[in-house]
């Protein structure tokens, strides 16, 4: 009996899985993936003949292209493209746009650049391995998710600000933590929830310093610093400290990328704003964390050493986290790490009407769902039952580790 059934192709190694099955050789099979792996990329504000011109070669190629309806008339100076194609199809776009005039040059090298971007994270070519390197220890990406446990010394964090505050308090969670199965701590020694006053550099030395050289001497493990000040930084990993989250992405301190780069560090970018209002949310958000890697690059930090955060609950409403998190491919696709940190957010209040301490089940939707989407390292409190929900998902969706 003939029988037929859509398949759902989530990467590459899907794809040639599936045509594997068939039988087909091996040397087929790798010239087929380019024309099973589908993509959607959005160019803004192309002059109008280069418009009608990428729209022709496009289709010309047996893929697809839309533009404003007023193209057709002629009456726009530019439109936004939407291209829609396989990998082969984009290939060859790339090679004969080179070749065009009205701008084509400059579509074509976005183009090439925004598929080259999602071949670091995505093995487009030949598969490869990449590694975190933090301090000693080196995690393979993608073969599980990370889990960066949150230690906030501060008074006034949303949701355990006050709990950790006292020096034994947070040696003895620290510890906990790490008995739970974290592979990251990060400690803070500022809150930056909505509308929290700003303290000196001076108060979070007091707050971080004692508990960093208590830990930073008796963990086996990664420690990550969160501040968004080179100060405190630089103290931090002067006393081995193994990372930089820094929430406002290089932007608050100018001093900060340079920081990381002389340590040479793994650094977290966030993506943060002062006020949520957005024209097109995830093309802001995309442009501004490349304008902060660009810091990150041209300051001197590795492109090895940069991980992205899609900044929930920093700058947006609910409704743009919501979308951000409906989007979180888009990040992935910039070709670095993704990190979430949604844990007992606002956000999962906001919907659920819940306190942040009964935020449990609505911060491991949020994980699950993020690892599906591409996360590699989960920002957490709760240890113990994060740690199983990113093992059920991992065995899921990165189906590396065998079980039974």
């Amino acid at each position: 009996m003939i029988k037929a059934r859509i398949l759902s192709p989530h990467s590459r190694e899907d794809i040639r899985e599936e045509i594997g099955k068939i039988g087909s050789d091996r040397a087929g099979r790798e010239i087929m993936i380019n024309k099973g792996q589908f993509f959607l990329i959005k160019v803004y504000n192309v002059p109008l003949k280069g418009v009608i011109l990428i729209k022709q070669e496009m289709l010309s190629k047996g893929g697809e292209a839309a533009a404003a309806r007023e193209v057709g008339s002629l009456t726009p100076g530019r439109s936004d493209l939407l291209l829609m194609g396989t990998l082969k199809q984009f290939r060859l776009l790339i090679k004969k746009l080179k070749l065009q005039p009205f701008q084509s040059k400059e579509v074509a090298r976005e183009v090439e650049e925004a598929l080259g971007r999602y071949n670091r994270h995505h093995y487009l070519g030949d598969k490869k391995e990449k590694f975190l390197n933090l301090g000693d220890k080196s995690f393979r990406l993608g073969e599980r998710t990370l889990i960066m446990g949150i230690l906030n010394v501060t008074p006034d964090s949303f949701s355990d600000g006050g709990q950790f505050f006292n020096l034994d308090q947070a040696l003895e969670h620290a510890r906990n933590m790490v008995k739970e199965g974290i592979d990251i701590l990060d400690i803070g020694g500022e809150s930056t929830r909505p509308q929290a006053d700003p303290i000196s550099e001076e108060e979070e030395f007091r707050r971080v310093l004692p508990l960093l050289e208590k830990l930073t001497g008796e963990l086996d493990l990664p420690i990550s610093i969160d501040t968004y000040k080179a100060s405190v930084a630089e103290k931090a990993l002067e006393m081995g400290v193994d990372m930089v989250n820094d929430v406002w992405g290089f932007k608050a301190d100018p001093e900060m990328a340079e920081v990381a780069a002389r340590y040479q560090v793994p650094v977290c970018i966030m993506h943060n704003r002062k006020v949520a209002q957005y024209d097109d949310l995830m093309t802001e958000i995309t442009s501004e964390l490349r304008e902060s890697i660009d810091l990150a690059l041209k300051a001197g930090v590795k492109e090895e050493n940069i991980i992205l955060d899609p900044g929930i609950g920093f700058g947006k409403t609910l409704e743009h986290n919501l979308e951000a998190m409906h989007h979180l491919e888009e990040l992935v696709a910039l070709g670095y790490p993704l990190l979430l940190g949604t844990s007992r957010k606002s956000m999962i209040g906001k919907v659920l009407d819940l306190p942040a301490e009964e935020r449990l089940e609505g911060t491991a939707s949020t994980i699950a769902y993020g690892i599906t989407r591409g996360a590699d390292i989960v920002r957490v409190h709760d240890i113990k039952y994060m740690k199983r929900v990113v093992d059920m998902t991992d065995a899921m969706v990165r189906r590396r580790k065998k079980y039974g």
